[in-house]
């Protein structure tokens, strides 16, 4: 399996940035795919998922409404969508792979990416 994030970067506290994710390799036939925040000194949390069977979408209440998963399935790439960022949005996002549903629990993922940078600040 292999997950490769893109579409990091810098922006103002109310901008926006979207996120890709190209993954690969999956032997299951549905997934979900996730997406997680570590600041620094942090622990890393879950941000948002999306479920491959069905397209069910799932967000961490700190970013409900101003965040969008969505998926491209003839290309293969999860994206998220962040409007309304703020400073605490800071952080490495990683995108992941799960055999479990719905789940917004690092410890329920095994199939890591190699993360890429966000940075909110004026």
């Amino acid at each position: 399996v292999q997950l490769v994030e893109s579409g990091g970067g810098s922006a103002q506290p109310g901008g926006s940035l979207t996120l890709s994710c190209a993954y690969s390799g999956f032997t299951w036939a549905y997934y979900s795919i996730g997406w997680f925040r570590q600041a620094p000194g942090q622990e890393r949390e879950g941000v948002s998922s999306i479920n491959t069977s069905d397209e069910s979408t799932y967000y961490a209440d700190s970013v409900k409404g101003r965040f969008t998963i969505s998926r491209d399935s003839a290309k293969n790439t999860v994206y998220l969508q962040m409007h309304g960022l703020v400073p605490e949005g800071t952080g490495i996002y990683y995108c992941a792979g799960s055999i479990m549903y719905g789940s917004l629990s690092r410890w329920e993922y095994d199939s890591w990416g190699q993360g890429t940078q966000v940075t909110v600040s004026s």
